[in-house]
């Protein structure tokens, strides 16, 4: 049989087409709409760079960006040590882990809607059980988690983190899986600790999953509207609004399509770059072979 070049693009094509409709064809279309002036009941005017002058110049946008890295710096981290930890307690073989892992993973699978009603609840300045429980230990005055701008972002990041741990455990879970036994043999023959066996054997063993878990981390991190939007709207004023939240303010609520999409591609370069760059260092620490 005559080979024909297209015969291998025809197995992948359905994939090629949800690519170009669903990824690439949005791109493309927001990136024209932030050059315009539009409005969803009215037709869209050419503008130019405008509404990328006016999103850099504004410092509540700068302020906004802010809060996006913070939000990002406490969600990435504590995914890559919490979801490690737990998954290597759980890859201990202990009696009920099958359990654990569904208790972990629960979350995950769980309206991000219901579990920003439920920790909204819980961080109540009034009725939380939260602050019921620090009254009970003797604190008159507890924070008003949710209305105060120095906590609001804090702890909407803590409860996305909470929320994401299963995944990234569950990841990193099959990575520890997949480390040679006959390592870990040979190094408690030897008379390593727990400690060093961890450090210099798992650890580095793992660094193609933590890889992965890193990239996955830093844009989910950036993916944060469902909870801004469930527990705080952003605020107190903007002490809690992230890019994304900043991005279904201007589209949905003040129907400025054109800025809105300017913001949006400015998230999308911000991720790209940071993505490009840990693709170029993770030479550096990165080994796929043992």
């Amino acid at each position: 049989m005559k080979y024909k070049w297209y015969v291998p693009y025809l197995f992948i094509l359905l994939a090629l087409i949800g690519l170009f409709v669903f990824r690439l064809g949005p791109i493309g279309m927001v990136t024209g709409i932030s050059f315009t002036d539009w409005s969803p009941f009215g037709d869209p005017s050419f503008i130019g760079f405008e509404n990328y002058e006016y999103m850099f110049t504004d410092p509540y946008f700068w302020e906004i960006v802010t809060n996006t890295i913070i939000f990002s710096v406490i969600f990435v981290p504590s995914i890559l040590i919490f979801s490690l930890l737990l998954a290597v307690l759980l890859n201990k073989g202990m009696k009920g882990t099958t359990l654990f892992r569904v208790m972990y993973f629960a979350p995950v699978i769980t309206s991000t809607v219901a579990i920003g009603i439920v920790w909204q609840w819980l961080f109540s300045s009034d009725v939380g059980f939260i602050n019921f429980l620090l009254r009970t230990f003797g604190m008159e005055n507890p924070p008003s988690w949710l209305s105060d701008g120095k906590f609001s972002l804090v702890v909407v990041a803590f409860v996305y983190s909470w929320k994401r741990i299963g995944y990234y455990m569950i990841i990193y879970l099959a990575g520890l899986q997949d480390i040679p036994k006959v390592l870990m043999e040979a190094a408690r023959i030897d008379g390593a600790s727990k400690f060093k066996m961890f450090f210099k054997i798992t650890v580095p063993l793992i660094t193609p999953t933590t890889f992965f878990v890193l990239i996955m981390a830093i844009i989910d991190s950036f993916k944060n509207f469902e909870i801004v939007y469930t527990m705080t709207r952003g605020g107190p004023g903007i002490s809690s609004t992230t890019l994304s939240y900043y991005i279904f303010q201007n589209a949905f609520e003040m129907f400025d399509m054109g800025y809105a999409s300017s913001v949006a591609v400015f998230l999308l370069f911000i991720v790209g770059v940071i993505t490009f760059v840990n693709f170029k260092m993770k030479s550096r620490w990165v080994k796929y072979q043992y």
